[in-house]
């Protein structure tokens, strides 16, 4: 896997309130850098020994009494698109989730990161090439076309990227805008695609996030869906409700007014919040609610994520911790760096 190196750049410091995601467990102060740079200044990371297997035929002259050739198909691209969650009664009645009709040219990316994970298609031998740095991602109308390997980029927050971040990030919050980085990556859906999908995530933990789900990828570990929390207004609870995997998202802890979530940070990640999802000990709040028939972990299910395997493993291995792990609750979905 290769490493992606990001701009390390802050404003401030972070308060000293960040305490972990419930009642007993050990308070963490996360404390962002403090040397203030541009946030279009970026460092790349030297990325030209790796490979990429791509699907292109390479070009061959045919004699001219050769027969025509037969034209390939190209591969159907996977329908990602999901249902809408249900609206809560403390936004508005009507709430669109669907992934955005357009994107938004982002600013000049950090780092470009691919690895091989599947063979091509035997109707198309691969070519291999070199990875390069584009300061012009491609954009489309739609999702980008998956492919069958592991892809990510990484991304300043800033312009376009900043005024998406509308709903889940605010003045007064404990980062500042150019201390986020967005990460798109490829992962597999619950159909046994491969889909996009995006991060928002602190420059400290960039690196890390795409190591893991680069792993996860090699394990065909199934995200059913991976969008900004800005799509379901901020909401963590409409996100969860709509099995959204998500990162950062400026708001305190909902048990502990005052008091910021390890989200705030950009420095936790929830993943597949309905199998995976928030339960005390008792069964009695169950978070989301359409997460009460896994709470038993003793049945593993599609998307599950369980003690040992190569979710926690992989987080484990950048040193982040696992709410599985607590002792007074258990929120299988969610891993931090601090370990709250």
């Amino acid at each position: 896997m290769v490493a992606c190196a990001v701009l390390f750049a802050a404003c401030g410091s972070s308060p000293s309130n960040l305490a972990s995601e419930q009642g007993d467990e050990p308070s963490t102060t996360l404390s962002p850098a403090t040397t203030e740079v541009a946030a279009t200044d970026v460092t790349t990371t030297d990325v030209s020994t790796t490979s990429i297997r791509g699907t292109t035929a390479p070009t061959t002259t045919a004699p001219t009494t050769t027969a025509p050739a037969t034209a390939v198909p190209a591969p159907a691209v996977p329908n990602n698109d999901e249902t809408a969650p249900p609206p809560s009664t403390s936004t508005a009645s009507t709430l669109d989730v669907s992934p955005p009709s357009s994107a938004l040219v982002p600013a000049a990316p950090t780092t470009a990161v691919t690895s091989s994970s599947a063979s091509p298609t035997p109707s198309t031998p691969a070519t291999e090439t070199t990875t390069t740095e584009t300061n012009t991602p491609a954009v489309s109308s739609t999702q980008a076309t998956p492919t069958a390997q592991f892809g990510a980029e990484i991304f300043t927050v800033s312009g376009p990227i900043a005024a998406r971040l509308e709903h889940s990030w605010r003045e007064g919050c404990p980062v500042p805008l150019s201390d986020l980085r967005l990460i798109t990556l490829n992962h597999w859906d619950f159909q046994g695609n491969v889909a996009s999908g995006e991060l928002i995530v602190h420059h400290d933990h960039a690196d890390d996030m795409v190591q893991v789900f680069s792993r996860l990828f090699d394990a065909e570990f199934p995200i059913e869906r991976m969008e900004l929390v800005d799509n379901f207004l901020g909401d963590d609870d409409l996100s969860m409700a709509a099995n959204n995997t998500s990162a950062f998202n400026c708001r305190e802890i909902a048990s502990r007014p005052g008091t910021w979530s390890t989200h705030a940070f950009g420095a936790a990640v929830d993943i597949n919040p309905v199998q995976n999802p928030y339960a005390t000990l008792s069964g009695d709040v169950v978070l989301p609610p359409e997460g009460a028939p896994f709470v038993d972990r003793s049945v593993r299910v599609v998307g599950g994520i369980y003690s040992g395997d190569a979710v926690t493993s992989a987080f484990a291995d950048v040193g982040w911790g696992w709410g599985g792990d607590w002792n007074s609750v258990k929120d299988w979905q969610h891993f931090s760096a601090t370990g709250g």
